[in-house]
């Protein structure tokens, strides 16, 4: 607990400024989502031949996983907030359309007529009579969506929107569980505070004769309304904390990352390396994803840089077959992005981050392994626990089964870190990895020799567009300057720092510039 307190404590100002970004994200949400749900409520209790298809639209977007969702706003509205709250949206209207048509239908049909008696036109009807009745109904819908948002948009960090997903992710991706409860507490505080705020809407607007006979204490009411102002206060200044310190710079460009550790070390780096040069400013998008989803984040104009992999572009976007000649995969991977997607490949950055399967060291031991060959003859006997992406591409588990005759007694495809900690609690026995990764010295972990040379090269590549070639094409000199001073051990240390000391990447990007006097202290 006391290590809990200390992190919240030493990165109370980052937690901060996330939690700030969350209450925008949802709030936004929440008040679209009402804006469009209550509305399609009224208008499917009027005109009774839409009820069906727009319920059924409705429970089709219920049912799509989240993160699918997600995957397919990405090629329509790019990354950053756009598409988070999109879909939020689209999980939040379920709620809003049954509740609102439910008030409506349980409105007793004499009091309507009462009401066309005293001469209301049918929109008076309407919001004389029904949206004050149905109006309980109505919020308890809203109640519910409002408290599921703040859990959804946990989702927008993986897409550069922020949000205290960020932190979550980050410490699922570094088994770091201060961080993972840095992200979730507040969540969850911020969750009931919603709940409280709109139970408190939810009484204001039910009729007086609906209401419990028991009378409320006037200090609760006071209580009620100094909290809704306060609320009101709150989240003013979370718009404008989020929007202090901006400065104003003549180019900012975004650079964005995939979702592990050494993505956003070399993120942090590229950025002060950049702004510390020159009077480029830097925005970022981190833990985005897949390469995929990055190459369709810069192609879409989302971001203007980031970081892959010869061996990713080569194997994964281009789909070609393994091959292990560097500088052919450099050069191949260099022409293709050109001509395909407009986008230019810069020098390597000086280390090679390629696949790689790892072990225990004490069940190396036992079956004799020091190759891939070695592990053939057991790997009957042993269960293998790669990444979703080694599963699913050909220059990974699928190639590697035609070049090596490797038979598992059973895969189980874990992401990032967890399959670390399955390997060490012996939930399964190899897993693949990156040669760079931190985490094979943090669990001092056996690697196996590609005695086939079967993976191919996968030298780090900063991928630029056209419009810093045109804009500021001077931090290109900075940036292949990198190549001079990173290299695997070194990538391997930065990465260790990160995943096992628990430092920021941030902290150890700027301290690793500093120390070869690339940027001033």
């Amino acid at each position: 607990m006391s290590e809990f307190i200390n992190y919240f404590i030493q990165n109370f100002s980052s937690i901060l400024g996330l939690f700030a970004q969350h209450i925008q994200l949802t709030v936004l949400a929440i008040l679209i989502s009402i804006v469009i749900g209550v509305p399609l409520g009224i208008l499917i209790t009027y005109f009774k031949p839409s009820k069906k298809p727009v319920m059924a639209v409705a429970n089709i977007i219920q049912a799509i996983p989240s993160m699918a969702l997600l995957g397919f706003m990405i090629p329509l509205l790019g990354i950053g907030t756009k598409p988070a709250i999109v879909m939020v949206i689209l999980y939040s209207l379920l709620p809003i359309i049954k509740n609102t048509v439910a008030g409506l239908d349980s409105i007793n049909e004499e009091t309507l007529e009462a009401a066309k008696g005293i001469g209301l036109t049918r929109l008076q009807v309407l919001y004389k009579v029904q949206i004050p009745l149905a109006a309980p109904v109505i919020m308890a819908g809203v109640r519910i969506s409002a408290v599921s948002s703040v859990g959804l948009m946990t989702l927008a960090a993986f897409i550069g929107a922020g949000g205290l997903g960020y932190l979550v992710y980050a410490g699922i991706r570094t088994t770091n569980t201060d961080q993972i409860l840095a992200g979730a507490i507040p969540a969850c505080l911020l969750a009931l505070l919603i709940d409280y705020i709109f139970s408190i809407l939810e009484r204001t607007v039910t009729p007086k004769s609906f209401q419990l006979s028991v009378k409320r204490s006037p200090i609760k009411d006071v209580i009620d309304k100094l909290i809704i102002v306060l609320t009101c206060f709150a989240l003013a200044g979370s718009f404008i904390y989020t929007n202090m310190g901006t400065k104003s710079q003549s180019v900012t460009i975004k650079i964005g990352s995939m979702d592990f550790s050494e993505q956003e070390t070399l993120n942090y780096m590229l950025k002060y390396l950049i702004e510390g040069n020159t009077d480029v400013a830097v925005e970022q998008a981190l833990s985005l994803g897949s390469s995929s989803i990055v190459l369709d984040a810069i192609n879409g104009g989302s971001i203007d840089m980031y970081v892959d992999y010869t061996g990713t572009i080569y194997g994964s976007i281009l789909g070609l077959e393994p091959n292990s000649n560097v500088n052919e995969v450099y050069d191949t991977v260099k022409k293709e992005m050109q001509d395909r997607y407009q986008l230019t490949v810069l020098e390597p950055l000086g280390f090679n981050n390629t696949y790689t399967l790892a072990m225990r060291k004490d069940t190396a031991k036992k079956y004799n392994i020091e190759t891939i060959s070695d592990l053939c003859k057991v790997s009957k006997q042993l269960i293998f626990s790669p990444t979703l992406t080694f599963v699913e591409r050909k220059d990974c588990l699928i190639g590697l089964q035609k070049t090596y005759p490797i038979k598992f007694k059973k895969i189980i495809p874990i992401d990032n870190s967890p399959r670390y900690t399955a390997l060490e609690s012996h939930e399964c026995d190899v897993i693949d990895a990156y040669s760079t990764d931190g985490l094979l010295k943090k669990y001092d972990l056996k690697v196996l020799k590609d005695d086939k040379s079967f993976f191919l090269p996968y030298h780090a590549i900063p991928i630029i567009n056209d419009r810093i070639q045109e804009e500021c094409p001077e931090i290109i000199t900075y940036i292949n300057q990198l190549q001079n001073y990173l290299n695997e051990d070194v990538m391997v240390d930065l990465n260790y720092r990160v995943d096992e000391l628990k430092q920021k990447p941030k902290d150890v990007a700027k301290d690793f510039l500093i120390k070869n006097q690339l940027i001033k202290e």
